[in-house]
């Protein structure tokens, strides 16, 4: 079997243009003879970073289901999320705030079907 038969010139020249800017991106750094650093303003926007990914991964997951907007308020990721976001202000550490929204949303769940 050939792993280009039914492959075409377009699709073969953007894999290989992939690679060579995924390449190029990555070993940027190596051009370079001088120390690099990122101005403050990039070093502080990266301290948001983890948060915003956090809220984009795990906000459509607890608002929304199938692709739609939640329209109730009857479901049980909405207390857990609200119950761990409660904790985590209140504790400030993560594996509290993880077993209280889970405590928060297998009861609702498993139980009463949410």
């Amino acid at each position: 079997m050939n792993f280009f038969e039914g492959t075409d010139f377009w699709t073969l020249a953007v894999i290989v243009g992939l690679a060579g800017v995924t390449v190029l991106t990555r070993s940027f750094f190596f051009f370079s003879s001088e120390e690099w650093a990122l101005p403050d303003w990039a070093q502080r926007g990266l301290q948001y970073a983890p948060i915003a990914a956090m809220a984009a991964v795990v906000l459509p997951e607890i608002l929304m289901q199938q692709g739609q907007f939640l329209n109730t308020w009857m479901d049980a990721r909405w207390v857990g999320a609200t119950v761990g976001a409660a904790v985590y202000f209140w504790r400030r550490n993560v594996l509290w705030t993880i077993l209280a929204g889970m405590l928060a949303y297998l009861p609702l769940h498993l139980v009463l079907g949410w």
